[in-house]
């Protein structure tokens, strides 16, 4: 059997050759999508600044609920220092170390911000020096010594060109600016200078700039309430008494081969503390807290790609192995006709099949973890993960994509050769050589059901404004694609049969014998048009769904800021201390307002389990409606005071929370809490599911400081010219417009956006050129039928015109079905979305497709045909 199946492979080398490229292509997608998927799960940061810490403890960054992945904490946890003392005194460990992290970023000498990795946790204590292992041995000066000494690494000192005992200014929690004395600089250009990382205080005023010593900073106790959350100031700003007794993290230096033994004692101590002991590679995530968020959206992404992936892929190879089958038609019929059983048909077409798949597996593999390397490039480049953050190479991902693309391979082959092998021989003979007079009933029904599911499934948006909803726009246009591949043939059919009868008087030959062609060859031409059409459809309604999401986020968050201007303070890790009140006493000014981010998940109640919805989350005080309006339909927001929040009504419909219902949720920190709703709001998509009050996020962050500040002015040039002094007297800070003016398109697209666009640019190469490779291998395939029409008088030139004509209304038919597929769902997208029969997006995406698939359809069959023509017919 096996045997055979080479012998007939080497005369069907085009074909095979289509499907061998179908199956590297895909093998390459499902390789890097599972690369993706295990670094998320796997990978970790480098340990950096923790490199001399044999043992870490830190609090958990990750919350779990039954049945869900882990969703990442954004917001730093602590853990009491009381720790320090206590696991000092283990056996084997010779330091403890209690870590802590706080806003603070130096000023060179033009009073400018020194750009940091990131300025919310750039400073420390000097006794954190003593976890960054070998690259923090070398220190040129000596600690801190008092609290007018700050240390500082290596590349922080370089930027601002300071040395040892000079004299610099440091912005250290919010706080004016003061002058320090440089008394040492730590570490060495190339020996691990990014490894200590960071201005470095004597311990005790790094316990009290931080507030870590049950003061505000100031020497003043800060207040807590019952909760033990710090009252927020006018501005938002936490008093620094809900951190007191705290770090950050604990570094345990061990004796040498004590890790294990000292790791082993300290899980068990804090066995059921919900505390982390971690040595090796996890020492790096601990401190990072965005590490596990980053590896998370690995996951998420790898999982959203995974679907469509795995669809394209076992579409185009099946559409591959189709042509080449049928291509072997005649060959199969006549085995059958000396005998071979129809389960040895199958066998033989199913070996064949999967040999030519093995030479393209490992190819294709290889392909795909090159591939992944420069997808995660390009998420470091948008800041999407941290750049230190390593992808996992291991054969996992290559053995699933070699099975599923086995699988694919082993059952396509045998549903192709399905009907010849089942078949009595005489027909089988009869029909290799033409195509069955009718084309499937039952498959053409099962092609126009999924297209009308697909079309029901498309209504999604007009129910549901949100990304779930957006999404079904995509699928529906998926699954609309693959309803046309099995109703393919029967249009075909149909779409010739009415050609022929327009051509069939006052028309050239070459016009005529495109359109019989058109017709009597419907399977074959169906498998081409499909899968043309997936790829119109497949680009229209994925890049219109993002753009129309993006479109409708944009008008969501313009129509609902009042304010003018935003001020920021992205250097110094937050709005300075003082900042809100300054900023209402400047003339013009009619209302400030503090605004924050973070991220919570909702606990909620659906279908009688428990879902954990992780989300994005904004922070708001009561006066929020002087620069916000959020299209309050229920409750009002100058009540989000204590532990309320506000909820969109996308969210209050369908997680029953209206006004006055409590809800859960889960803080950035991990804190659980409940809040009760006090208003309902319908901008959900500009502003998120979810407004927090500021009392109940205070306390609950990484920092106490406001991110932004909302301005409201009178409008007047007065008003610009006097806040951007403002602005410009006070070190770091940054006056923008509320809102950044639109360039239109997709310049404004975030990050995830243009991920996806890149991911639908991969897909669409791929397809592109699964669909050359199939169009060569059928017209090569007709080199007999070229011939005969040669030996019965066709010119050269009359095939030539004829199958340009082929390929023009090939294009044409894939063309028009992929519009029709297409414009049900993105009309009702944008009806949902903007309310508009149509999507927002890029006008010129539309004629570059159309031209780019009629570019397709016409070089891969005119370049086969002029090779076929220039061998004698006989």
């Amino acid at each position: 059997m096996f045997r055979t199946a080479m012998r007939m492979a080497g005369h069907r080398i085009t074909a095979l050759i289509a499907v061998a490229c179908a199956v590297l292509g895909g093998t390459a997608l499902v390789t890097a999508t599972g690369v993706l998927a295990e670094s998320g799960l796997r990978s970790r940061l480098p340990a950096g600044r923790l490199a001399g810490a044999d043992v870490v403890i830190a609090a958990d960054q990750e919350f779990r609920a039954p049945g869900e992945l882990p969703t990442a904490l954004v917001e730093r946890r602590r853990i009491p220092s009381r720790l320090v003392g206590e696991l000092a005194g283990l056996p084997g460990v010779t330091a403890a170390v209690g870590d802590i992290s706080f806003p603070a970023a130096l000023l060179d000498a033009r009073g400018r911000v020194v750009p940091a990795g990131d300025p919310r946790a750039a400073g420390h204590g000097w006794s954190s020096t003593r976890l960054a292992g070998a690259a923090g041995a070398h220190v040129d000066g000596s600690a801190p010594a008092g609290a007018g000494e700050v240390a500082l690494d290596h590349a922080t000192a370089a930027a601002a060109g300071v040395a040892q005992g000079d004299r610099v200014r440091v912005v250290v929690d919010g706080r004016p600016a003061a002058p320090y004395r440089v008394s040492a600089v730590i570490g060495a250009p190339g020996a691990g200078e990014r490894a200590a990382g960071g201005v470095y205080f004597a311990d005790a005023t790094a316990a009290r700039l931080s507030g870590r010593d049950g003061t505000d900073g100031t020497g003043t106790a800060g207040a807590t309430d019952a909760s033990g959350a710090a009252h927020g100031s006018a501005g938002g700003n936490a008093a620094g008494g809900a951190a007191a007794g705290t770090v950050d993290l604990v570094g345990l230096r061990t004796e040498p081969g004590a890790e294990g033994r000292v790791a082993a004692e300290v899980r068990a101590r804090l066995a059921g503390t919900g505390l982390l002991t971690v040595t090796g590679a996890d020492r790096g995530d601990t401190a990072e807290p965005g590490a596990g968020a980053s590896r998370s959206l690995l996951v998420l992404l790898a999982g959203s790609l995974s679907g469509i992936v795995l669809l394209i892929t076992g579409f185009v190879t099946a559409s591959a192995l189709a042509v080449s089958i049928a291509g072997q038609r005649r060959d199969l019929a006549l085995m059958r006709a000396v005998g071979a059983t129809p389960r040895q048909i199958r066998r033989l077409a199913a070996a064949q099949s999967t040999v030519v798949a093995a030479v393209a597996v490992v190819p294709g593999a290889g392909l795909g973890y090159l591939l992944a390397g420069q997808f995660r490039r390009l998420l470091a480049d948008r800041g999407v993960v941290p750049p230190g953050l390593p992808l996992t190479f291991s054969p996992l991902p290559a053995l699933a994509a070699v099975l599923l693309l086995g699988l694919t391979v082993q059952v396509s082959a045998r549903c192709s050769a399905w009907r010849t092998s089942r078949m009595p021989a005489t027909e089988a003979v009869a029909e290799s050589r033409s195509e069955p007079r009718d084309p499937s009933r039952a498959r053409t029904r099962a092609g126009i059901v999924v297209v009308v599911a697909a079309t029901a499934m498309s209504a999604l948006p007009l129910f549901s404004r949100t990304l779930v909803g957006a999404t079904a726009t995509s699928v529906a246009g998926i699954v609309g694609a693959i309803g046309l591949a099995l109703a393919g043939p029967a249009l075909v059919r149909g779409v010739g049969g009415a050609a022929a009868r327009a051509t069939r008087s006052g028309s050239s030959a070459p016009t005529w014998l495109a359109m019989a062609n058109l017709r009597a060859y419907a399977l074959r031409n169906a498998g081409i048009v499909s899968t043309l059409a997936m790829a119109v459809v497949f680009v229209l309604t994925y890049t219109f769904t993002q753009t129309t999401v993006l479109a409708a986020t944009d008008r969501d968050t313009r129509a609902g800021t009042l304010a003018e201007q935003r001020l920021t303070a992205p250097g110094l890790g937050g709005l300075p201390t003082g900042t809100l009140a300054a900023v209402r006493r400047t003339p013009g000014v009619s209302a400030a307002v503090p605004v924050g981010t973070t991220t919570v998940v909702w606990q909620y109640r659906q279908f009688g389990d428990t879902v954990s919805e992780p989300g994005p989350a904004t922070i708001l005080t009561p006066g929020a409606s002087a620069v916000l309006d959020l299209d309050v339909r229920a409750g009002a927001l100058d009540r989000l005071t204590g532990a309320t929040v506000a909820v969109s009504s996308e969210a209050a419909r369908t997680r029953s929370a209206s006004v006055g219902r409590r809800i859960s949720l889960v803080l950035g920190d991990g804190t659980r809490t409940g809040a009760t709703v006090v208003a309902v709001y319908g901008r959900g998509l500009g502003f998120g599911p979810v407004v927090l009050s500021a009392d109940l996020a205070a306390g609950h962050t990484t920092t106490r400081l406001d991110q932004s500040l909302l301005i409201r002015t009178d409008g007047t040039r007065t008003a610009r010219q006097h806040l951007a002094a403002f602005a410009a007297s006070r070190p770091g800070l940054v006056l923008g417009p509320a809102q950044p003016p639109s360039t239109g398109g997709l310049r404004d697209a975030p990050p995830e956006v243009w991920i996806n666009l890149v991911t639908i640019v991969v897909l669409l190469v791929y397809l592109l050129l699964s669909i050359a490779n199939k169009l060569v291998a059928a017209t090569a395939q007709r080199r007999v039928e070229l011939a005969a029409l040669r030996l019965n008088g066709t010119t050269p030139r009359q095939i030539r015109a004829m199958m340009r004509r082929e390929a023009a209304m090939t294009a044409a038919t894939a063309l028009v079905t992929a519009l029709l597929l297409s414009a049900p769902p993105l009309a009702l997208l944008g009806q949902g979305f903007l309310g508009r029969p149509w999507p927002a997006g890029p006008a010129w995406l539309l004629p570059g497709l159309a031209a780019l698939v009629t570019v397709t359809a016409f070089v891969t069959i005119e370049l086969p045909t002029r090779r076929t023509l220039r061998t004698p017919p006989v």
